[in-house]
């Protein structure tokens, strides 16, 4: 147990030990004891959001023979058979299809022929497809024939990144449930229990950056944890994230961006050139300049709108950027905004890509004279 990863060695075993994705859970749980079970569902979502935990954790739920002694709340037990046999990989009854590297007509057909048979040892057969938009035109005919009249026994997980590719016709069958990207305190609420688990030290700066980085993806958030364990040790900082993770902190964004908003040009290319020597990626740069003028905006055009954003800030960092804000309109943070943009896209197929931000800093401070 001790090798897994961490992602893997914490992923969680009952409903309530799910981050965000309350809906779905609420859901499911009550389907359950309600009786109301739907023969197909569609989980649908970004990735590493918890959409095949949860589809495991339904399917021991839907087979826990103690589910009704747990508790008034619908969690499996984990202990009896079918739990046991789900959390060790080897449930019979439980069919999972990585439809990414087996789309095609063959394997489908090879799920038709498997529904035909009663479960083993459960109540229900349950069948997870993951990534379900990868099939092939062919195979999803084949599985549409499926759900149109499929065994009693049987119950269909369908879970994809990209439910846009899925056929009207397949989504028409299906009871849909959307996941979320979790928030910044979600991620660095589990990402503090995951420390301590592992008896790390892990201060809240340096979980706010993983967390911020991890752009909603829990799975991110907890392989990066990892690494930064694996460098520092039992104590993580937010400088061990930065080295690490080569991410660009919100003090850096704000100190480039005084200089353009000083008009100082001279400053804003030497800034520049220290990030270039030391190594810095200069589109990950570019993303936190987006997002730091992003906030700017989003500030200036309503202080109250600043409860969305305050999660990735600390009260310091706040006072800054509403500090900031004070000398320039929303025309101008607009303005900037547009350009920043238009240099992290041209530096992607660049050789020199610190030089768009350069010219990018010449067109906002000769713009402000």
């Amino acid at each position: 147990m001790s090798n897994l990863v961490l992602y893997r060695k914490y992923r969680p075993k009952t409903f309530g030990e799910i981050t965000g994705q309350e809906h779905v859970v609420r859901t499911l749980s009550n389907a359950i004891s309600s009786g109301r079970l739907s023969h197909a569902y569609l989980f649908a979502g970004p990735r590493g959001t918890g959409k095949t935990t949860i589809a495991r954790i339904f399917a021991k739920a839907l087979n826990c023979s103690d589910l009704p002694n747990v508790s008034a709340k619908v969690e499996p037990c984990n202990k009896c058979d079918a739990c046991e046999d789900i959390n060790h990989g080897r449930a019979l009854d439980l069919i999972e299809i990585d439809a990414a590297s087996n789309r095609g007509i063959d394997e489908i057909r090879d799920l038709k022929e498997g529904i035909k048979f009663a479960p083993v040892k459960t109540k229900y057969k349950v069948f997870i497809v993951d990534e379900v938009h990868m099939l092939t035109k062919e195979a999803f005919n084949a599985l549409l024939k499926t759900l149109e009249e499929p065994p009693a026994h049987a119950i269909f997980i369908l879970a994809t990144t990209e439910a846009e590719k899925l056929l009207a016709t397949i989504l028409s069958r299906v009871q849909r449930f959307d996941f979320r990207k979790l928030t910044v305190p979600e991620i660095m609420t589990r990402l503090g229990t995951v420390a301590s688990c592992e008896n790390v030290r892990a201060d809240e700066d340096a979980l706010r950056l993983i967390a911020v980085n991890s752009d909603g993806c829990l799975r991110d958030a907890e392989s990066a944890l990892e690494q930064v364990i694996a460098l520092s040790g039992n104590a993580v900082g937010a400088k061990d994230v930065k080295e690490i993770l080569g991410t660009i902190d919100i003090e850096t964004a704000r100190e480039f961006v005084n200089f353009l908003i000083k008009n100082d040009l001279a400053g804003a290319f030497r800034f520049l050139h220290q990030l270039n020597d030391g190594g810095s990626d200069p589109q990950e740069f570019a993303k936190a300049l987006i997002g730091y003028f992003r906030k700017m905006t989003v500030l200036k055009v309503d202080s109250s709108l600043g409860k969305f954003i305050g999660a990735e800030l600390t009260g310091e960092q706040m006072l800054n950027l509403q500090e900031q804000i004070r000398d320039v309109s929303v025309n101008d943070l607009s303005a900037i905004l547009k350009k920043i943009v238009a240099a992290e896209q041209e530096m992607k197929k660049s050789p020199f890509p610190f030089l768009h931000l350069e010219l990018a800093a010449v067109d906002i401070v000769e713009k402000n004279k």
